[in-house]
């Protein structure tokens, strides 16, 4: 198998053309420039549609139109440009439309700056538009996870009829690592919701405007009954070393790469710790937290933020054991050495006490 060194960024942009998108829509926004002009390259090469729109806005609207006649359809953008899809990604949710949207988070809030920051953790995860909906969220913690989640978010995108977020940031995008790459999707099977021209099949027609309440309500659960199956079946999380672990570390992309260098220097010590890498962040994976807190009384959130995913893993333990949060906004990328000092410091007092 041929490995390939190349980018985070870049590597979005390539699986994303052997998992069969047709269309991209963008607009330029630092630190992921160098996915959209992968795109605008290849996509040309390969005979695909490459817009660089007049707006972010603009080019998740593109996207829902693009979505809508059944196309593989990709946009991506940073952090301040994610907010401004907010508004097409809710009416993605309702109009029920596949699609994969790229987030290479920087720091924030505002314009912030474009070091790499994990402070878009609530608006992924929660939505981020208005109304009632979720959307599935992959969070890569290496260049080949790039390419491999990539390629299955468009597969996931078309299977729930939903859109589907990738969360990386600035480091996971600028680095390069050796990828293998999947194969190129020859033929995608045809959509039977999709929209065709004039006089192609049946009349079909999609719609987010339900004036009716009651209507409204029953549109609402049956996306309720979709995001339960999605719960059901897409959870994906890594557990390294847990075993015997007497401290669990809870972190995810580049913050879990981090973690690991920590963790291999405090078992050199011989403190016994593990780590749970969520690689969906929604279905975030509550079971596998709430059945090692039978057994383990201390864990340990790491995260480029003030604190979003550390919700999440409060839900999951419900109280059961003690939580530790340490955090690095605004952009400020932790080192190793900094995160084993808190292990070593949290599972000394978990000895003592």
């Amino acid at each position: 198998m041929n490995k390939i060194f190349i980018s985070g960024n870049h590597a979005f942009a390539e699986s994303a053309i052997r998992a069969g998108c047709r269309c991209y829509f963008g607009y330029p926004i630092t630190p992921q420039n160098e996915l959209g002009e992968y795109m605008a390259d290849h996509m040309r090469r390969e005979g695909r549609v490459f817009i660089q729109s007049e707006s972010e806005t603009a080019a998740i609207n593109m996207v829902i139109g693009a979505a809508a006649t059944g196309s593989r359809v990709m946009t991506s953008s940073s952090s301040p440009g994610v907010s401004l899809k907010q508004e097409g990604i809710s009416f993605l949710a309702g109009f029920e439309l596949p699609a994969v949207i790229v987030n290479v988070m920087r720091g924030g809030p505002g314009l912030g700056n474009i070091a790499p920051a994990q402070g878009d953790y609530f608006q992924a995860t929660r939505g981020g538009g208005h109304g009632d909906y979720r959307t599935p969220v992959f969070a890569p913690a290496s260049v080949q996870e790039i390419a491999d989640l990539t390629y299955h978010a468009f597969d996931v995108a078309d299977r729930y009829r939903t859109p589907v977020m990738m969360l990386s940031d600035g480091m996971m995008g600028q680095m390069k690592e050796p990828v293998v790459f999947p194969e190129r999707i020859a033929e995608l099977p045809a959509k039977e919701w999709a929209l065709g021209g004039r006089g192609d099949g049946p009349s079909r027609y999609l719609c987010s405007l339900i004036l009716d309440a009651m209507e409204m309500e029953r549109h609402n659960w049956k996306l309720v009954r979709k995001y339960n199956e999605i719960e059901k079946n897409e959870i994906r999380f890594e557990e390294y070393m847990t075993d015997d672990a007497e401290i669990i570390v809870i972190a995810y992309g580049t913050t879990a790469r981090i973690a690991k260098g920590a963790i291999k220097r405090v078992r050199k010590d011989g403190v016994r710790a593990g780590m749970i890498r969520p690689i969906t962040l929604w279905p975030f994976p509550k079971q596998v937290l709430n059945d090692l807190a039978s057994r383990v009384k201390t864990f340990v959130v790491f995260e480029m933020s003030t604190g979003q995913m550390l919700e999440d893993v409060q839900i999951a333990l419900e109280g059961k054991a003690d939580i530790i949060f340490h955090g690095r906004p605004g952009g400020v990328v932790p080192t190793p050495v900094e995160f084993a000092r808190i292990i070593y410091r949290e599972y000394q007092k978990t000895a003592k006490s």
